[in-house]
């Protein structure tokens, strides 16, 4: 555009401005042919000024693309795919262009023989089709089971929101009593970043301890305002020992079984730690949520929980990935964190292998990083549990679940998940 203003208003030669900017002789004629005063007499440089820096001038430069499917059409396949998307059903590169190959020949639109061919729209196309509208882009999906999405709903959410207000109203929490807890399991093998390497390879190498890992419990507990207590670990091991635990937050507390899961046995001595780090009373209760898991409905744990002043509530069955603050804000920094201290771990440490024993050490390291008061409070904040919104979910939320005829569970099943 300054080549075509110095041409036109400037008076300088279409060669020397094409010269002067470094751009062909045969485009800037071109361009400048589309520049017409029409009326020199009545504030035809201004006008001229204006023309050029419209953006719509450059809609009548050079040659108008053809599109095989009408921009209405395009627009009704995006909206198409976006609500696919929604429903956890999007659809691939590849089905999208032998869907837009269907659309055109059922439309009795003209298509380039390459589409007859192969029966689906070129990569030319594709890559057009995504530029063309902003609103869509190529993303990697979570991986997610049909129990979640299909449990995830309005009936489930607004029953788990009831019995909350139901419980804050009873026992008047204050935000440093709302507790929620959640195991997640820390691996001896560490998942491999990114790295710079030689253009070209087909394959990366890069150092992990071992092709399988051991796995080791991390039991975390948050509240509210953005506190935590110091972790509770399970180690898959008989016994266990108070060595295990040299070099893990201070303060935190573990137990073992051979599985280095969390067992009804190893429940009851987390209540005892989180009882321990709050000191709740039957005089001073703290609401403590977590997911329904049989390990947490021990008649031991519930009976520990109702003489300390426990009140447990749990989420509905496959609803705490997006109702628990601990899944939505605090694990997927806490993961990320332990794996780049593994992997530094492995970088000074060379020629030895993680072990669990080291496990802890490295959760010292992002534990405060990750569970920090402001992805608490994200967390709780986004689930809606504190400041207390029911209506924090959308129906996009809740699009999933109209893929299924699976009938809603009965209210008396959620209302159930109350306890003490």
């Amino acid at each position: 555009m300054c080549a075509v203003k110095d041409v036109k208003i400037n008076n300088i030669s279409i060669r020397s401005a094409a010269k002067n900017h470094d751009i062909s002789y045969r485009t800037l004629a071109r361009y400048c042919k589309k520049v017409i005063i029409t009326n020199p007499s009545h504030g035809s440089i201004a006008d001229l000024i204006d023309k050029i820096e419209n953006p719509t001038f450059l809609n009548v430069i050079g040659y108008k693309s053809r599109l095989i499917l009408p921009e209405k059409v395009e627009k009704e396949l995006v909206t198409y795919l976006l609500r696919a998307a929604d429903i956890y059903f999007g659809l691939t590169p590849t089905e999208v262009k032998k869907l837009a190959f269907q659309l055109a020949i059922k439309n009795n639109m003209k298509v380039p023989n390459s589409w007859v061919v192969k029966e689906q729209a070129g990569k030319d196309w594709f890559t057009g089709f995504i530029k063309r509208h902003s609103n869509i882009s190529i993303r990697q999906p979570e991986a997610t089971s049909l129990s979640r999405a299909t449990s995830f709903n309005k009936q489930n959410v607004a029953s788990f929101f009831s019995n909350l207000q139901h419980c804050m109203q009873k026992y008047s929490f204050s935000p440093n009593d709302i507790w929620n807890m959640d195991e997640t399991a820390v691996t001896t093998v560490q998942q491999p970043k990114k790295v710079i390497a030689k253009k070209g390879l087909k394959q990366v190498g890069a150092i992990t301890s071992a092709e399988r890992g051991t796995l080791v419990t991390l039991a975390c507990t948050i509240n509210a305002i953005g506190n935590s207590i110091p972790p509770f670990f399970i180690f898959p091991r008989k016994n266990f020992k108070d060595h295990f635990l040299i070099s893990a937050p201070t303060g935190s507390a573990g137990d073992a079984n051979p599985s280095g899961w969390m067992k009804e046995e190893n429940f009851v001595k987390y209540l005892k730690h989180f009882v321990g780090n709050t000191k709740c009373t039957k005089e001073k209760p703290c609401l403590l949520l977590l997911d329904n898991h049989e390990t947490h409905l021990s008649i031991e744990g519930l009976d520990l929980a109702k003489n300390n002043g426990i009140v447990m509530l749990t989420f509905p069955p496959h609803c705490t990935h997006k109702l628990q603050p601990l899944d939505k804000a605090v694990y997927g920094p806490l993961k990320n964190y332990i794996n780049n201290a593994m992997t530094s771990w492995l970088v000074m440490n060379p020629g030895k292998t993680v072990t669990i024993y080291d496990i802890p050490k490295i959760v010292n390291i992002a534990f405060p990083k990750a569970v920090s008061p402001h992805n608490i409070l994200s967390g709780f904040s986004a689930t809606g549990i504190y400041l207390l919104n029911p209506d924090v979910f959308t129906e996009n939320d809740y699009c999933p679940n109209y893929v299924t005829d699976r009938p809603d569970p009965p209210c008396s099943q959620a209302d159930s998940n109350k306890k003490n």
